[in-house]
């Protein structure tokens, strides 16, 4: 994966909210995240993205939020996903902010990471970020560091300006693609009066998308001359209830996802939320037979054999979860999500061979899962490789901001590889990041 794309996964890992000390933290679901790719597939296409290149990915916040930083990702607060009520208000939040990036407004962001090392000491990690959205730089994995909440809001805000483009260029694109325009109208409700709050009490979006009466009319009016164009579209209401529906079921009590489980109404969706909702309880006997009755009615279907596998080996029934994580594989042998949790049930079964191929297989495909760096370090460990083992706690520690133990392991790596490798390359950059950040730290 090239450097820079990893390079702003990190500094959303890293980047502080309120507190210095919260971090945020991406949610990656490989059956979340595809669900999210078929619905926002049309709305990049009317923007003249590419669908394949543009990732959607959750951040577990309750803030009612979504951002771009760069042309390849669009982020979602799981707050806002829960919030939506129907596809096409999430279509509209995913159409937006598109046209953030069609627009062109990211070439500004070098201009406001000025202001904000200056209003904040904001440092390496939106100067890393400055780097990908002029697309240059040779900047190594895991340059990102913490960022102050100030200055974070001055590096993200668009001006009114940019906000009515992004609202008129997102209404294209949804009337293009036979989406509501009525769902632009009621994600601008929810915000509509947030200004007129304290900046402690608004939410994200209403401060890096400053809203206006004037803006709300002008899309009210779109709304009503795109109306003609809207098309039926029962693939978009089902992948959105299996979004919403399988994150709620992990983020609600079960007791709540029980007593709504079949609210969608899509049999599978139902026992799918079932299933996480009984394994939440530790109720396995419950939690597989929801989840036997949903693979049943779709057998075909990856994410739900990767379902079982996380129940299973979350119930420490390693060699049960490596063959639904194994069945899951098989059906979708590049989702680096599915490949990571294959090898981790590997791992834990103590196969460490088979287990070290398919996560080496995950980091390649998509090296933004710490999850997969743990689990590959524990990997070469085991076989006695303290180079490579050294190599991945660093690379993890700096995607995670910790730099000071990044340069430490980042340096034993680089005394243990030899030089010149690959590997050892990549000890470099991790060097290079945590003096950097070194630096900044003197700065302060």
């Amino acid at each position: 994966m090239h450097l820079l794309r990893l390079l702003a996964i990190a500094l959303l890992v890293t980047m502080t909210l309120a507190a210095p000390s919260r971090a945020l933290t991406l949610l990656r679901d490989p059956d979340i995240e595809y669900a999210l790719r078929k619905l926002a597939e049309p709305v990049l296409k009317a923007a003249g993205l590419s669908p394949s290149g543009t990732d959607i990915l959750v951040i577990d916040d309750r803030n009612l939020n979504a951002f771009v930083v760069d042309r390849n990702h669009i982020f979602i607060h799981s707050g806002l996903l829960l919030k939506m009520d129907n596809p096409a208000m999430l279509q509209a939040v995913l159409a937006h902010e598109a046209a953030h990036i069609s627009n062109g407004h990211l070439v500004r962001r070098p201009i406001n990471l000025r202001n904000a090392r200056t209003a904040a000491g904001i440092g390496a990690a939106l100067a890393a970020a400055a780097a990908v959205a002029a697309g240059s730089g040779e900047a190594a994995a895991g340059a990102a560091l913490g960022a102050q909440t100030t200055a974070q809001r001055l590096f993200f805000a668009h001006t009114r300006a940019e906000e009515n483009a992004a609202d008129q260029s997102g209404m294209r694109y949804m009337a293009n693609a036979g989406i509501d325009p009525q769902g632009m109208v009621e994600v601008m409700d929810i915000f509509r009066g947030q200004e007129a709050l304290s900046a402690a009490r608004q939410d994200p979006y209403a401060r890096t998308h400053p809203m206006s009466a004037d803006r709300f009319r002008v899309v009210n009016r779109l709304a009503q001359a795109y109306a003609e164009k809207t098309r039926d579209n029962q693939s978009a209401d089902y992948w959105f209830a299996r979004a919403k529906g399988k994150l709620s079921a992990f983020q609600r009590s079960p007791k709540w996802t029980l007593r709504r489980a079949g609210e969608t109404g899509f049999r599978d969706v139902r026992l799918i939320r079932e299933a996480v909702a009984h394994h939440r309880r530790s109720n396995l006997s419950r939690a597989l037979k929801s989840i036997d009755a949903a693979i049943a009615s779709r057998p075909k279907d990856p994410f739900l054999y990767e379902l079982k596998g996380q129940i299973l080996i979350e119930s420490r029934r390693f060699g049960a979860a490596a063959s639904a994580y194994g069945r899951a594989t098989q059906l979708a042998p590049r989702n680096a999500l599915i490949l990571g949790a294959y090898g981790r049930a590997l791992l834990a079964q103590g196969k460490v061979g088979q287990a070290t191929k398919y996560l080496e297989q995950a980091r390649a495909r998509d090296g933004r899962d710490s999850r997969v760096m743990r689990d590959l370090a524990q990997a070469y460990a085991k076989q006695g490789n303290r180079g490579m083992a050294s190599l991945l706690t660093a690379e993890r520690y700096a995607m995670q901001g910790r730099m000071e133990d990044a340069g430490l392991h980042g340096q034993r790596a680089s005394d243990l590889l030899p030089r010149g490798s690959t590997g050892w390359r990549r000890a470099q950059d991790v060097l290079s990041a945590a003096q950097r950040a070194a630096k900044q730290r003197k700065r302060r």
